[in-house]
């Protein structure tokens, strides 16, 4: 990066240009411009993830403080809290959707020999979704509950990094199984959920697929057993069979074989049935690969605690999808710097540097490196010597 530049600067130069102009061409983005591009409307949402903004107002006090400065930071246009609304309702939010998975798949490539808790070679995604609760007055098109509003992310995490790959932003009345129906299938990937994604149509989409599976048993499972294997009792499992399915609706929706895991956790003195479609895994590596599922659970954590995405700047869909899109390439974007410049320094951590440097004229991998990594004897250029 180029000393001289302030350190937002140096962090959207990260963003391919190219494929972001190529987004909004697709969607005519522009044909409205009235001197307020999308590119603008980027970097203010991004602004605003970046430093915690609360509102449209927030964001237009805070970057018209810094007025001679929004040159050179890429602005261009105007910076006006009618102007943000305006662009929030005219954008299409699929602009932003499209370029984040340009992101994704370079964050992917970067973190793709990241090492797993389990030793395979194959990727694995953990499925899931979180609520984010709405005021259905304000949200009407976000209907969830009789008076209560919300939106669900359904959020698809490659366990290499922790980065999403896929995300499908419904209503809060969306059933979680129904977004098996979206979901990309990739052959020989391990794709783990709990078991409120059992559905044994949708699931065996992932054998056709010549894809595996993880997940949780139901309590009410009909079942029959064809074949069982020795277990060490001493690691938690108890029974490793291959069964098939004995309900009538079932067996028809699935008729393959499936493989029943049942693992005891000793500390928490709870029982686990594991379903799953491979056969060649070790019993207790299909227990560990469903315990690795935790991880998209603390990224949700981690996204709500460090990003806007539980209070919204706009009402409208369109406004709530951009929003959230742009968290996601706000995210992405700084695991691609973290990895780029070898960061040691937690995501958190770097947000939270950010928050504090974005106005700064220092290189971007001095302010976000850790002090005592810094060169002690490196001479400070603001300090005269004391002896020519």
């Amino acid at each position: 990066m180029l000393e001289g530049q302030f350190v937002f600067t140096q962090l959207m130069e990260f963003l391919p240009r190219r494929e972001f102009n190529a987004c909004v061409g697709q969607y005519r983005g522009n044909r409205r411009l009235r001197g307020f591009s999308c590119r603008d409307q980027f970097l203010c949402l991004a602004f605003a993830q970046l430093t915690f903004r609360e509102s449209l107002r927030d964001i237009e006090t805070c970057l018209r403080a810094v007025g001679p400065k929004l040159y050179h930071l890429g602005f261009r246009g105007k910076i006006a809290r009618s102007t943000l609304a305006d662009a929030s309702r005219a954008h299409d939010w699929r602009i932003y959707a499209d370029f984040a998975q340009v992101l994704i798949r370079r964050a992917r490539r970067l973190y793709a020999d990241e090492p797993l808790a389990v030793a395979l070679a194959q990727t694995v995604y953990a499925l899931d979704s979180t609520t984010v609760d709405l005021c259905l007055s304000l949200f009407p098109w976000a209907k969830f509950r009789r008076r209560k509003g919300a939106v669900k992310l359904h959020t698809l995490l490659d366990l290499r990094g922790n980065i999403p790959c896929f995300v499908h932003i419904s209503s809060g009345k969306m059933h979680d199984v129904n977004v098996l129906d979206e979901l990309p299938i990739e052959p020989a990937a391990f794709y783990v959920m709990d078991r409120g994604y059992v559905d044994f149509r949708r699931l065996y989409r992932f054998t056709q697929g010549t894809a595996f599976f993880v997940t949780r048993a139901k309590r009410n499972l009909d079942c029959t057993r064809r074949a069982r294997r020795p277990v060490d009792k001493t690691t938690g499992l108890r029974t490793d069979q291959t069964i098939v399915l004995a309900g009538p609706k079932s067996s028809r929706l699935y008729p393959d074989p499936l493989r029943r895991i049942t693992f005891y956790d000793v500390k928490h003195q709870r029982r686990f049935v594991f379903l799953t479609n491979n056969f060649t895994l070790p019993a207790l590596t299909i227990a560990q690969l469903y315990k690795c599922r935790w991880q998209v659970e603390l990224f949700f954590k981690w996204i709500k605690q460090n990003l806007r995405i539980k209070a919204f700047y706009g009402t409208t869909e369109n406004a709530v999808k951009t929003q959230v899109w742009t968290a996601i390439s706000v995210y992405v974007l700084v695991a691609i710097a973290k990895k780029e410049l070898r960061l040691e320094r937690s995501m958190s951590e770097i947000l939270q540097i950010l928050s504090v440097t974005l106005f700064e004229k220092t290189p971007i991998s001095e302010a976000l490196t850790a002090a005592h990594e810094r060169n002690p004897h490196s001479p400070c250029p603001n300090q005269l010597s004391l002896f020519d």
